[in-house]
């Protein structure tokens, strides 16, 4: 199944708060992402992602493992997702390590989720800080097969307009763990 999804930067954050508060309830929760890689750095390269994420929030503790393929489309970055619960993080963590992986960078993102229908799909609005970098973006996302990433990508701008984000440049490509990277660099 592939992630479509489009990310924008957030000039107005509790304009869209508000939007968003008005389609659903927001679920408050702390993401701690560790990035891993070869030493080659040969995931980056193909433009792959595996990750392992704790999130904390009011129902709990709970970590993933997720493995995002190359992108299938290049305008919005969508990719093949595949993710599954994890029982025992540091085991998680061990076994990467044991199969060659290396931690490439790690940090934190503060969310608000929002799960909601519109157009017709399941979605998930996601308004993000990432303290160590400046700005709210908005991710908003929902899973469909490659035959239908057109139809759900005109769906999310959809929705992006209806919460006061029209402009695609506000649309961004810009990752997370660049962003960070480039921070912490000298």
């Amino acid at each position: 199944m592939i992630e479509a999804e489009l990310k924008a930067r957030v000039h107005a954050p509790d304009a869209v708060m508000r939007a968003l508060d008005n389609r659903a309830a927001a679920r408050v929760e702390v993401y701690q992402d560790t990035y891993y890689d070869d030493p080659a750095g040969g995931l980056e390269k193909r433009d792959q992602e595996l990750r392992v994420r704790t999130v904390n929030g009011a129902d709990g503790r709970r970590t993933v493992l997720t493995f995002k393929d190359a992108a299938v489309d290049r305008a919005s970055g969508s990719k093949p997702e595949h993710e599954t619960r994890v029982e025992d993080p540091q085991a998680v963590h061990a076994l990467l390590r044991g199969l060659g992986y290396v931690p490439v960078i790690a940090f934190e993102k503060q969310c608000r989720n929002y799960d909601f229908e519109a157009h017709g799909r399941q979605m998930l609005a996601t308004l993000v800080r990432v303290p160590e970098i400046d700005g709210t973006f908005l991710e908003v996302e929902t899973i469909v097969d490659e035959v239908d990433l057109a139809a759900a990508l005109d769906a999310i701008r959809g929705v992006l307009a209806e919460i006061g984000i029209d402009s695609e440049e506000d649309l961004t490509r810009d990752t997370y763990t660049s962003a960070v990277r480039a921070r912490r660099s000298p």
